[in-house]
């Protein structure tokens, strides 16, 4: 089972759940992976940094595989 990334408003882009989940150490380190081809968005490379991830996204990077969802709590 992928571990969830909880995000507290939807769309956010690619680049920010990297960093902020602390998967890279910065936002450059993130988009220069994402530029790579390293990152998977629903299995397919994705290259665009700012790509908007939504609720139900699942995302592969470094080996491991993420599920997104929004905080149930969350206001908009």
């Amino acid at each position: 089972m992928n571990p969830d990334i909880i995000i507290n408003h939807e769309p956010v882009e690619l680049y920010k759940i990297l960093k902020f989940e602390g998967l890279v150490g910065s936002g450059g380190e993130a988009k220069q992976a994402i530029a790579e081809g390293h990152v998977l968005v629903n299995g397919h490379v994705e290259t665009r940094k700012r790509k908007k991830i939504v609720s139900g996204d699942s995302i592969e990077f470094n080996d491991s595989s993420y599920t997104i969802r929004l905080d149930p709590h969350a206001t908009s």
